[in-house]
């Protein structure tokens, strides 16, 4: 009898151990969306955004990165984006426990980055036109846009790959971008930075001897609906040697500015949040941005 109880007892355990491991259930997302204008959107539990693409040309031909608030937890985008598709056009401008409510058009939005030469920011011809899955993990996420080349001054053209790489848990997605250009144009002047919304009581914190830069501001695109929350946006570049942080009025961007030379990988990062969520104030956003590494 005792045989047989020992045998059931391992026949058990044996069942316990070879039965299929439940799958965790993915924290991270990003994809290119063809049934939506061609955008590339990403997503973690904390923050989701959107590239622009091909089909958005013109309307607006810009790199900016549109920032879409969300409620902390569940991944949201793909649900937005059939709503988007197959009911409503506007979708995810209405509060389904987030929504898209920072406006970009042209400008680097919530964390791009252009050449900037002669004072203007040159920005990208066309919309990103191609992408590459790099890694793709139940908590982490890696993808690269390409940027085919345009002109930023006479007789210099340059191109962009950008990777993006975002995980769980985390308000900001770390980005290189790589810039292509002729050796003989020597270095590039390139500034990573936040679309600033005046009209919308933007407080900027930045310190001296920083390597971030951040913003507090109501919800600058409510064209459908009024938002009664606040959005805070960063960037931040702590492995800049000697990053030049501050804002440009006459560009009405926060921006962060280095010089590379073509190839070189221009690292730094961008996060954004909405006090609907976990953070609530201007001050709680402006510390975690500084507790950034």
């Amino acid at each position: 009898m005792m045989k047989k109880y020992v045998f059931a007892a391992l026949a058990l355990v044996c069942a316990l151990a070879c039965s299929p491991k439940k799958e965790e259930a993915p924290k991270v997302m990003a994809r290119a969306v063809p049934e939506r204008a061609d955008d590339f959107v990403f997503e973690n539990d904390l923050i989701a955004g959107r590239f622009y693409g091909k089909a958005l040309e013109g309307n607006p031909t810009s790199p900016g990165i549109d920032i879409w608030v969300k409620l902390p937890g569940k991944l949201v985008a793909n649900e937005w984006y059939e709503h988007a598709v197959n009911e409503d056009p506007d979708y995810y401008h209405h509060d389904h426990g987030g929504k898209d409510c920072y406006k970009v058009a042209v400008s680097l939005g919530g964390g791009a980055s252009a050449p900037l030469v002669d004072g203007e920011l040159r920005y990208p011809a066309t919309n990103y036109r191609s992408y590459e899955m790099l890694e793709q993990t139940p908590t982490r996420v890696r993808f690269a846009l390409e940027y085919p080349a345009w002109e930023v001054k006479e007789g210099v053209s340059v191109s962009l790959r950008k990777e993006v790489s975002l995980e769980a848990g985390s308000y900001f997605a770390d980005v290189t971008d790589y810039y292509t250009f002729p050796d003989s144009a020597g270095v590039l002047t390139v500034a990573a930075g936040i679309k600033l919304h005046g009209a919308q009581g933007t407080v900027v914190d930045t310190r001296e001897g920083s390597h971030s830069i951040a913003i507090w501001e109501h919800a600058s695109d409510q064209s459908i609906e009024p938002e009664d929350g606040m959005l805070g946006v960063a960037i931040a570049a702590p492995d800049l040697e000697n990053p030049v942080i501050g804002i440009n009025f006459a560009l009405d961007h926060a921006l962060i500015i280095s010089a590379i030379r073509s190839g070189e990988p221009f690292r730094y990062r961008f996060g954004s949040c909405w006090s609907k969520g976990d953070i609530k104030t201007a001050e709680e956003w402006f510390a975690l941005v500084d507790t950034e590494p």
